[in-house]
């Protein structure tokens, strides 16, 4: 046990003396210590609960013959980050949250790890530690916010467009506030296959959370069952010795990939599943993205794609349901190691699709080609991502004029003054890991681009990301960025954006001279934060194509 480091013999003494100060007996003490990270607060709707779910874990625990050690961790709260400065530090986060477990679980030398999470950079942020910490590790998750009809299902994105609907004076200000009232009914990760979500799904395919860790429902007594469940899994991985490095092997992230590509995730799963690799010393690029895109078929429509939310899903199986379809084609490694501590074909075994309206059957899909598209081109050669299930039909092809804007902020005012008209093509720079710095979620003006009524006619491109709640011709991730010299920060009003999310291509209209002409002339714009923690992780961050991970 690792635990023997801080128990075992004389010289120990002190440190047995300092667990006794706290109340631990010797019969706990003499137990594998097992270190509960819960990252509650009372500031992230994912997490205000998270209490309960970090109670029945630690009961699971003791069952099983443990002792349950809580720590915590931060969470940032997406949506109330939104628009404003809080945003440039979500993804910086993500880094915050690996980096503190790591510290707590080797500083205090825990046998093994049960990881509590919820909202969107903690989930990435808890299995890049469990790869780098590598001791046996397991993921509960808090779970969805359910969606409630209301004339039609609300969720969070709801409320963003119904903003933009206002503004365009479709809507008023009493209607807004209904739509307000009702969009967030429980607690819980919110409701659609937003990145939140999207993260604890693959939490599942990856093999470290347990089945239907993605899809309960936050409010539903299984949540506690699941976190009981976990939490007496954990000392049976611990009995076994089964660490991250046995889960989170090469053909693990193409499972996860590939379950990516039937969910239709959000596109943020492009920047983390990249960053746990790395943790895990495996690559994951593009390429690899695009090729498993060309053969998986688009199986899920959850919001924003479709009507269905996550609650949808768990009652049709969950993403085993989805996984079991997909073995049809062969597209999944049923050989792997999980946090059940059996293979994914046992685990798959009993699975059915109860439900072929939410989860369509390989042999009718949305799509013969996935969810998440990767596109190249002349000012994006390392790529960007776009969610091309939320995407309609007429916006797949798309050329139309650059309206270049330096910062989302000026983006989203030129949006509610009516500057941007049918056809254009919204470029917003200065907006990646190091121009944010942090790449800001850019929902504020795709969701006022959707509640205008022009999300299928103009298209928005940007060295930043997007969340998972977006829906439209909404690119993201441009590499390089801007702040780094890439080609996208010479782009200028006018210049035509050919935008073609069949054939994966994005470019600028211009000759391979001029553009060579106006980098050579380009200088990017003095960093916009340039004290504490953001300008730090400014200097340390490498480009989205990598997972935005720190040098």
């Amino acid at each position: 046990m690792k635990s023997e480091a801080v128990k075992k013999g004389i010289e120990r003494a002190p440190h047995r003396s300092l667990f006794k100060s706290m109340g631990y007996t010797d019969e706990e003490i003499n137990r594998p210590l097992i270190g509960v990270v819960n990252s509650q607060n009372d500031i992230v709707p994912g997490h205000i609960h998270l209490d309960e779910i970090c109670d029945a874990v630690k009961t699971g625990i003791r069952i099983a013959g443990g002792t349950p050690i809580e720590f915590p961790t931060i969470g940032v709260c997406d949506g109330i980050a939104m628009g404003h400065e809080g945003m440039h530090y979500s993804l910086a986060s993500r880094e915050v949250i690996a980096d503190s477990i790591e510290i707590m679980a080797k500083a205090h030398a825990f046998d093994a790890l049960v990881l509590i999470p919820n909202c969107d950079k903690i989930v990435p942020g808890m299995m890049m530690a469990a790869a780098r910490v590598n001791v046996p590790a397991i993921l509960i998750s808090g779970g969805a916010m359910l969606s409630i009809n209301q004339g039609k299902f609300l969720d969070l994105n709801s409320v963003f467009e119904a903003v933009g609907a206002n503004k365009s004076g479709k809507i008023s200000e009493a209607e807004v506030l209904k739509i307000e009232n009702d969009a967030c009914p429980t607690c819980g990760s919110c409701s659609g296959m937003f990145t939140a979500n999207s993260m604890n799904c693959l939490s599942e395919v990856l093999g470290i959370g347990l089945p239907f860790n993605g899809t309960i429902p936050a409010v539903f007594a299984h949540r506690k069952r699941l976190a009981k469940e976990a939490g007496m899994k954990i000392m049976e991985l611990f009995a076994k010795d089964i660490k991250p490095s046995d889960i989170f092997t090469k053909e693990a992230f193409i499972n996860a990939l590939t379950v990516d590509m039937a969910l239709g995730c959000s596109t943020n799963s492009i920047l983390h599943l990249p960053a746990i690799a790395h943790e895990a010393g495996i690559e994951l690029d593009l390429e690899l993205a695009n090729k498993i895109t060309a053969v998986t078929p688009n199986l899920c429509k959850l919001a924003p794609a479709g009507e269905h939310h996550i609650q949808d899903l768990y009652f049709a199986g969950g993403v085993q349901a989805v996984m079991k379809e997909l073995t049809k084609l062969n597209l999944l490694n049923l050989d792997l190691i999980t946090a059940t501590g059996n293979t994914v074909r046992k685990n798959l075994a009993a699975v059915v699709n109860k439900n072929t309206n939410v989860i369509r059957p390989v042999e009718n899909p949305y799509s013969k080609t996935g969810g998440i598209q990767v596109l190249k081109g002349n000012i994006a050669p390392d790529g960007c991502v776009v969610k091309r299930s939320a995407v309609a039909e007429e916006m797949l092809l798309h050329s139309g004029p650059a309206k270049v804007f330096n910062s989302e902020e000026e983006a989203l005012a030129a949006i509610y003054h009516k500057e941007i008209v049918k056809g254009d093509v919204v470029v917003i720079i200065y907006e990646g890991p190091k121009g944010g710095p942090g790449m800001r979620e850019m929902l504020s003006p795709t969701s006022a681009i959707a509640g205008m009524g022009l999300d299928k006619d103009v298209a928005l491109i940007t060295d930043g990301r997007f969340s998972g709640a977006t829906r439209g011709a909404a690119i993201g991730h441009i590499s390089p960025e801007a702040m780094a010299g890439g080609p996208i920060g010479i782009v200028k009003n006018g210049d035509l954006i050919k935008i073609d999310i069949r054939k994966g291509t994005i470019n600028v209209d211009l000759t391979t001279a001029e553009i060579e002409k106006r980098l050579a002339s380009f200088q990017p714009i003095e960093a916009k934060i340039k004290t504490g923690y953001l300008a730090r992780y400014a200097k340390l961050v490498t480009s989205a194509s990598t997972g935005a991970v720190l040098k």
